[in-house]
């Protein structure tokens, strides 16, 4: 009988396990705000792979949707593909780590470096097991074996910008050098007669070999390279790619879109897509997509008459702001977006602008622009009929009641007490304005060359504080100023606290980072900050004033930038350069303390407190040296539930509240893994 109940027992906790909802344990990145600067599309069936400004993305449903793959937070200017494999090539001056050719074999999900040497690739061309890679001031690599070996095989100290590949003849676009042409894979190489021209694109069909320059316009040869003619595409025009569908030849250009041929290149037209820059074009189930730079990835079925924009979530979110009903979000290029629930986003009337920052008073929601002033919606973001401050790019707000401060680039502060209708410029004139913050009668201005400014009388006088840093961002707890700085020279950036109304300054421990956002929360303090050029960017949270940081980055494709920060109904959102909104569970972010910094001898796993547990229940462990630590929680069968911990941390013990209240009633496992170590332990969630 006991043997029976035992079994039911377990029964009951297995079915128990199998209801466990989602538990948010990471940033989770919310939908439908477009975006993106696309250098580079491959398609493969519905597959499409993009290469951006931020990494590779793939599309398995031609385009609807998409989602990063396991090579994020690099330049990538090429890509291509053969089955399974792809190649990614990455361009940067600046990370000799990231250069070269990376190859995924897995459709994406994993990447390694291709190539053996460390150089900037600007582009890939694929033929059956031949992949060729032009690299910048390198010449041309080679590989006859899906990658797994590289030859440098020609084209020294020259940069090849583009390639293309028709049988056994290469054709590679050199900076200001022309075309070359190989008649046998690559091994040797004959300049033809365009001369002294940057190649940036080359397309081949049939006789025909299209070549778009840098400010040169569009040349077509008809006898393989020994003669060229200039195209009626603007003579000093910049054709940036092509693309070839059947008998239709498109063209994308600097600032005038895409350009459509039906006769080989004898004459062309303008297409609809006409006011943007185009830098990779892929025919696609006989239509073709235009990846753009900022604006995404546009699709034509119908020979460029009409053009529907694809959801590529890689925005660049300049600000967040929420009020009682909705969430909104500035965006480059894109104006302003509205949600209810934070999640999923519908662009706004408010959808040509360059956004710089946001404000809320009341229903009454401000969006600063670049260039085009201050706009006013009195229903919710749904018009914008208001449009004050002409000619101004408004780079700050903040709101105090019936007040309302705006900060502009080159002509200092603004304020206005009525609700935006009228405006005066303050005293503190000829200033480019990053941030503006509150506090009672106290007007905190952070500035891009003079540090910060206070005001105690509404903006009519200033007083430079002692902070000469350039300021992106102030928040202000009680008599707590902190203000996030610019990382010029490395080492002088970072979260500066103040206690004493900007009179004195100290830098806090996260003293190596480009701060561009603060929000804070009771006793928790957040950094939004840049991943450049260490790749450590990302949120950092401290509980202690500044003394001691942590990275809270787990979930995140690759390390963003982020530049914008809101704390809204227990989540904390934060906005990314390039990769859109994300958000995740504010008390999951803060529970982790840092309760004694004294180094323990070894590593260790405590045992929960208190077991069992409904809801929450408190977890301490020991670190003995600096390392990632993972702490992950298994049910019973070995599923993993969430992901607790995953950062890096420095000597010290640490207290972690691990919130069950989305699990079943049963046995749990929790184990700690870093360094070589790992330790579990069991506990109980009882309802």
């Amino acid at each position: 009988m006991k043997q029976l109940i035992y079994f039911l027992a377990f029964v009951l906790i297995l079915h128990l396990t199998f209801n466990i909802e989602n538990c948010e344990g990471q940033w989770f990145q919310c939908d439908e705000i477009y975006g993106g600067m696309v250098n580079s599309m491959v398609v493969d069936g519905n597959n499409i792979i993009s290469g951006t400004f931020f990494g590779v993305w793939i599309s398995t449903n031609n385009g609807n949707s998409w989602t990063p793959s396991g090579l994020t937070n690099n330049y990538i200017s090429s890509v291509g593909a053969s089955g399974s494999t792809i190649y990614a090539g990455c361009f940067s001056t600046l990370k000799p780590d990231q250069r070269s050719v990376w190859r995924s074999t897995d459709y994406g999900s994993s990447w390694a470096i291709s190539t053996a040497d460390s150089v900037s690739i600007y582009s890939i061309s694929t033929n059956g097991s031949y992949v060729y890679a032009g690299a910048l001031n390198k010449g041309l690599y080679l590989s006859s074996n899906n990658g797994n070996n590289w030859t440098h095989i020609s084209l020294n100290n020259l940069s090849v910008y583009s390639l293309a590949v028709s049988g056994s003849n290469v054709f590679a676009g050199v900076s200001d050098s022309g075309v070359y042409i190989s008649t046998n894979s690559g091994l040797n190489w004959t300049a033809t007669s365009l001369g002294k021209k940057r190649v940036l694109s080359i397309a081949v069909t049939g006789n025909n070999i299209f070549a778009g320059t840098a400010a040169g316009g569009l040349w077509i040869s008809t006898d393989n390279g020994n003669n060229w003619t200039q195209t009626s595409i603007s003579s000093n025009g910049t054709v940036y790619s092509l693309g070839i569908d059947g008998n239709n030849i498109y063209a994308g250009t600097l600032n005038s879109g895409v350009y459509l041929s039906t006769d080989n290149g004898s004459s062309w037209a303008q297409t609809s897509l006409n006011n943007k820059t185009i830098y990779s074009l892929a025919p696609n189930n006989g239509g073709v997509l235009a990846g753009t730079s900022y604006y995404g990835i546009y699709s034509s079925t119908n020979s460029g008459i009409n053009w529907n924009q694809l959801a590529l979530n890689s925005s660049e979110v300049t600000s967040l702001a929420v009020n009682s009903t909705s969430f909104f979000a500035g965006i480059q290029h894109f104006g302003v977006y509205s949600s209810l629930n934070g999640t999923n986003w519908t662009q706004t009337n408010l959808n040509n602008r360059v956004i710089a920052s946001l404000g809320i008073n009341g229903n009454t929601i401000f969006a600063g622009s670049y260039t085009y002033g201050l706009y006013r919606s009195t229903d919710n973001g749904i018009n914008w009929p208001l449009n004050v401050l002409n000619n101004q790019s408004v780079t700050a707000l903040a709101v105090d009641g019936n007040n309302i401060y705006a900060g502009t680039m080159d002509s200092g502060v603004f304020v206005s007490s009525n609700n935006g209708n009228n405006w005066t410029q303050t005293s503190l004139i000829n200033e480019w304005i990053e941030c503006i913050a509150i506090s009672g009668n106290n007007i905190f201005a952070g500035t891009a060359l003079h540090g910060i400014y206070l005001s105690t009388n509404n903006g009519l006088d200033w007083t430079q504080t002692t902070l000469d840093k350039r300021a992106y961002t102030i928040a202000i707890s009680g008599n707590n100023i902190f203000a996030g700085t610019l990382n010029n020279p490395p080492g002088d950036g970072g979260v500066y606290l103040s206690t004493d109304n900007g009179n004195n300054w100290t830098q806090t421990a996260l003293d190596n980072q480009t701060v561009y956002i603060l929000a804070i929360s009771g006793n928790n303090i957040f950094a939004g900050t840049d991943n450049y050029p260490t790749g450590n960017g990302g949120v950092y949270l401290s509980t202690d004033n500044g003394t001691s940081w942590l990275s809270k980055n787990q979930g995140f494709n690759g390390i963003p930038s982020v530049t914008a920060l809101l704390i809204s109904n227990n989540y904390i959102y934060a906005g990314t350069y390039g990769f859109s909104v994300w958000r995740r569970l504010l008390s999951e972010v803060v529970g982790i303390q840092n309760i004694s910094t004294e180094i323990p001898s070894k590593f260790s796993l405590s045992q929960n407190y208190p077991n069992p547990f409904n809801p929450t229940t408190n977890i301490k462990f020991n670190v003995a040296k600096l390392s990632n630590v993972k702490i992950v929680v298994y049910d019973l069968i070995g599923r993993e539930v969430q992901t607790l911990i995953n950062e890096w941390l420095q000597p010290g013990t640490y207290e972690a509240l691990f919130d069950g209240s989305s699990l079943s009633s049963g046995v749990y496992f929790y184990k700690l893994i870093t360094n070589g170590f790992s330790e579990t332990k069991k506990m109980i969630v009882l309802k």
